[in-house]
């Protein structure tokens, strides 16, 4: 029997090469909720490395991994589900088979901002948590 070291937060992937990692984790620095009154883009998930596993998180979940408080609703779960599957599209990620992504709930594309690699330096990229810092 394996152990959840994700504790049922997020979705489990595997990297088909990997050194893609920093390319995801740079991936996701520019996607996320986008501010309506500036150009600030708020980050939505991260992707985590444990024990030589990894998974796609929303930063919600990150803090519930934590043991903080943290509101996590249904809608963030659909916005995480999206941002996998834009992830698999383009190749960057394979998803577990013990996550069966036909029928997971999805948020619109409308919901999500994706900044192209070269209008990045146009935003504020925000990060609501950060790996390895304490909170």
């Amino acid at each position: 029997m394996t152990t959840d070291i994700f504790e049922g937060y997020g979705v489990e992937i595997t990297l088909p090469d990997q050194q893609d990692f920093l390319k995801i984790r740079e991936t996701l620095t520019r996607i996320g909720v986008e501010s309506r009154k500036n150009k600030t883009l708020y980050q939505s998930c991260h992707i985590l490395h444990k024990q030589g596993r990894y998974a796609i998180i929303h930063f919600k979940e990150l803090f519930l991994l934590d043991g903080k408080h943290a509101d996590l609703c249904e809608n963030d779960v659909e916005r995480r589900n999206t941002i996998v599957r834009l992830l698999r599209e383009w190749k960057l990620v394979d998803v577990t088979r013990d996550h069966d992504f036909g029928f997971e709930p999805v948020a619109p594309m409308s919901q999500i901002k994706v900044i192209p690699h070269r209008d990045k330096d146009e935003w504020v990229l925000e990060a609501k948590y950060n790996i390895g810092k304490r909170h």
